[in-house]
């Protein structure tokens, strides 16, 4: 990234003019906005000029930066004492880079990790530029952490924590050879996907059931999706507890047996379907 050089010096004796009249002015004076945004356009360049030095890659927002960056600046105005014996330049700067750095640290961040390791990322920056220059190519991990005298680890947490820092856009596309395809595409609703599941294991059901005597499925249904007893389904139907048991446990195998037909259309329905005739099974 290029760095920015502002056309010329801003911080002149006429800005400590308009700085000196600014901190006597009241807040309701009607001069105290117009002359602050004086302030704020002439130091400006100054502003950018830290926002790309501080601007650690080329990924980095630097309109967003010199956005932050005039923030600081503008507190700088506001807060500055003329007779505090410090240079509006030096207070200024400590302030704007105070605001950007805490914005790069903190605001831009998906991922929090200690702050030694975004200095470190920094610093391994600063060396893979120096290093790119000197070697004629990019230097390897391995290069870097040779020349930084630290363990190779350290460099490869720092990257990776670079790297996982920065959000994808579901609008990015992944391409391949035979097509684009976007990040939203490749989503998976977990609610969708069960939902589906769930209504092709009823339609599986509903076919096992089908395929069963009558007899058979009345006492399937009966228990349940009537939630009726054996005792009840018994003294319905007019036979006895036993029949009841013997005939329900006769549907739950041949619906199991059905079931586990189906599983070549899908592997995961099979189990799906499996769980549910065995729960079945085991709350008798």
């Amino acid at each position: 990234m290029g760095r920015y050089q502002p056309s010329q010096d801003v911080f002149t004796s006429e800005l400590n003019e308009m700085l000196a009249e600014y901190a006597a002015l009241d807040t309701s004076s009607p001069k105290q906005s117009p002359l602050r945004d004086a302030i704020v356009q002439q130091v400006m360049p100054y502003v950018k000029k830290i926002s790309h030095a501080l601007a650690r890659r080329s990924t980095d927002p630097v309109d967003d930066i010199i956005q932050v960056g005039s923030i600081g600046l503008m507190k700088a105005v506001d807060k500055f004492d003329p007779f505090c014996g410090t240079s509006f330049k030096t207070y200024s700067t400590y302030l704007i880079t105070g605001e950007i750095r805490h914005y790069l640290r903190d605001k831009t961040s998906m991922i929090k990790a200690p702050r030694q390791v975004y200095e470190l990322y920094y610093r391994i920056n600063q060396i893979v530029q120096k290093l790119s220059e000197e070697l004629d190519r990019t230097p390897t991990d391995l290069e870097i952490a040779e020349f930084l005298e630290c363990p190779l680890s350290k460099v490869t947490q720092a990257q990776e924590v670079e790297r996982r820092r920065q959000p994808v856009s579901l609008d990015q596309f992944l391409t391949s050879d035979s097509s684009d395809t976007g990040y939203v595409e490749r989503l998976v609703d977990d609610r969708y996907f069960e939902m589906a599941i769930n209504r092709e294991n009823k339609i599986y059901l509903e076919n096992a059931m089908a395929g069963l005597k009558e007899e058979l499925r009345s006492v399937v249904k009966m228990t349940y999706y009537d939630d009726m007893s054996q005792t009840e389904i018994a003294k319905a139907l007019g036979i006895s507890q036993m029949q009841v048991s013997r005939r329900l446990r006769k549907a739950l195998d041949i619906l199991m047996k059905s079931l586990e037909e189906s599983s070549d259309a899908s592997e995961n329905i099979e189990r799906h379907h499996t769980e549910d005739v065995t729960n079945l099974r085991s709350s008798m």
